[in-house]
């Protein structure tokens, strides 16, 4: 398996009707994310530890909040708010 990122719960449902624009936004930080969740464990199947705390992101037009969960190789967005500036 390798890293990843997907939208999870209500996120998948407002990326539907959000604009193209800030969505490519989401998705160039999420992929930072993932290139960085990917160093920092390497053998993120083997972890048996706490996953780390997910945090905000800062895009233009919104924000999107993400979880870690290194046992899955994932980067789940959780939700996204466009505020369309």
């Amino acid at each position: 398996m390798s890293w990843k990122w997907e939208y999870a719960f209500g996120a998948e449902e407002v990326a539907r009707t959000a604009p193209v624009g800030f969505l490519a936004e989401v998705e160039l930080k999420a992929d930072e994310l993932v290139r960085a969740a990917e160093t920092l464990h390497i053998h993120g199947q083997a972890h048996d530890g706490v996953d780390p705390r997910g945090g905000d992101v800062i895009v233009p037009g919104g924000m999107f909040t993400y979880q870690v969960v290194v046992r899955s190789e994932r980067i789940y967005v959780v939700q996204i708010t466009y505020l369309g500036f």
